[in-house]
């Protein structure tokens, strides 16, 4: 598990201004070294250009990307609002940490600062013949990069901020959230079953101190506090949580008095913003994937389509579930919470059986996905797909008219709930 500077660290290399900022002092440095590494160029290359050459180049360079990099930021600023408006609001920090899109704001603009600080120098007498040569070689180096990223801008925009591409990164953040937390789905420390739960209900609760969602946990920090006080922290809250003053974070085991430094340190240990975040929230994903379809399905977009790819979508983040390794314990002092299965699906599938209950090419995708889930891991998925199943058809049974289609849901749900009854008939399974 990451720890929490580091990850405030990566949150830092996620804004778009880093990397223009470093680019645009790339771009300075470049052009101010040129008037003090003269001395280290051939002899021969004095006089080879010729100071207004260069200054020509660089003034077209300067003037064609000052105009591209402010068209290159509207068509950003479009693609936020066009994944806002078509899809979620939730998905605009997934666009805007484009690493394509970040690159080439960040060529563009170094290349301009560069631009501009070598014409001032050229037009100063800063260089002499040398450097001259050397903000050529440069220039010619910098163009290239310039090309390349303009070609690949092109192609990038094919795609940017269009709902298929909106809808795809998405799926890819809850996709790696799950995946994550399949692998560490106690994130690290020990599981907070139902014997420790009984004892944590005895222990201190240590209350929170923001407003705001838990967006990552510091369990290096958590366990080495435990560890230094001689007790067991024992969680109550997850990434992705909502808390306030007064509400638990953890509970401390033994029952056992905290110091103020103690405090600090757990309380120090959750970073909670006014954002949810991906990073540690798979719940979080799925449920920017169920509002995209909700919104598809509203009457206002009437887009059953994006609904239906929704559901495939979601079967395919839920399927990394099962695979659930044998956990390595790296933080033996803090008792975590599992991540619940049916809140997971109720994310997926409530919302859409809610809001395409009228819509029977919807209720037919949604039947189907969770007979997949069931028929896949029939010992995991199967009781919780035949509760939502049970519940969407009725649903749809008090909004569709056709009789024949309120029939064909039903054998769809009678088979969900026949996987079910033979999971739990049959011999002990492995449970998610």
């Amino acid at each position: 598990m990451i720890a929490l500077w580091k990850w405030n660290l990566r949150q830092l290399g996620r804004q778009i201004w880093v990397p223009v900022a470093a680019f645009g002092l790339a771009g300075l440095v470049a052009a101010l070294a040129a008037a003090f590494l003269p001395p280290v160029l051939p002899e021969g290359s004095r006089g080879l250009i010729a100071a207004n050459a260069v200054s020509a180049i660089l003034q077209i360079m300067a003037s064609s990307l000052l105009a591209v990099t402010t068209f290159s930021i509207s068509i950003m600023l479009s693609a936020f609002s066009s994944a806002a408006s078509g899809a979620t609001p939730r998905a605009t920090p997934l666009l805007r940490d484009d690493r394509v899109t970040q690159g080439v704001l960040a060529t563009f603009t170094g290349g301009f600062i560069y631009s501009l600080v070598s014409i001032i120098g050229l037009e100063t007498g800063l260089y002499g013949p040398e450097g001259r040569f050397l903000i050529f070689l440069v220039t010619l180096a910098v163009l290239a990069t310039i090309v390349w990223q303009l070609v690949r801008w092109i192609g990038h925009l094919a795609n940017y901020g269009r709902l298929p591409d909106t809808i795809a990164r998405v799926e890819t953040a809850a996709a790696t959230a799950l995946d994550h937390r399949m692998t560490h789905p106690f994130l690290g420390g020990r599981p907070l079953d139902e014997g420790a739960l009984a004892l944590a209900a005895e222990g201190v609760p240590i209350a929170a101190r923001q407003t705001g969602y838990v967006q990552i946990v510091d369990m290096e920090a958590l366990d080495r506090a435990a560890a230094r006080a001689g007790i067991t922290l024992a969680l109550t809250v997850l990434p992705g949580s909502f808390v306030h003053p007064g509400e638990e974070l953890a509970r401390l085991m033994p029952p056992a008095r905290p110091d103020d430094a103690l405090v600090q340190a757990i309380c120090a240990a959750f970073a909670v913003a006014d954002l949810r975040s991906f990073d540690q929230d798979p719940r979080f994903g799925v449920l920017a994937l169920t509002e995209i379809a909700s919104r598809a399905l509203s009457p206002a977009v009437n887009d059953p389509g994006t609904a239906i790819d929704i559901l495939g979508r979601h079967l395919r983040v839920l399927s990394a579930w099962p695979e659930r390794a044998d956990p390595e314990l790296s933080f033996p002092h803090v008792l975590v919470p599992g991540l619940a299965l049916a809140d997971l699906m109720s994310d997926a599938f409530d919302a859409i059986a809610r809001d395409g209950a009228s819509l029977i090419e919807v209720q037919v995708r949604l039947q189907k996905t969770l007979r997949g889930l069931a028929r896949q891991a029939p010992g995991v998925f199967a009781a919780e797909a035949a509760r939502l199943s049970r519940r969407a058809l009725v649903q749809a049974e008090a909004a569709l008219v056709l009789e024949e289609d309120r029939d064909r849901l039903r054998r769809l749900s009678a088979q969900i709930t026949g996987l079910a009854e033979a999971a739990t008939s049959g011999p002990a399974l492995r449970k998610g």
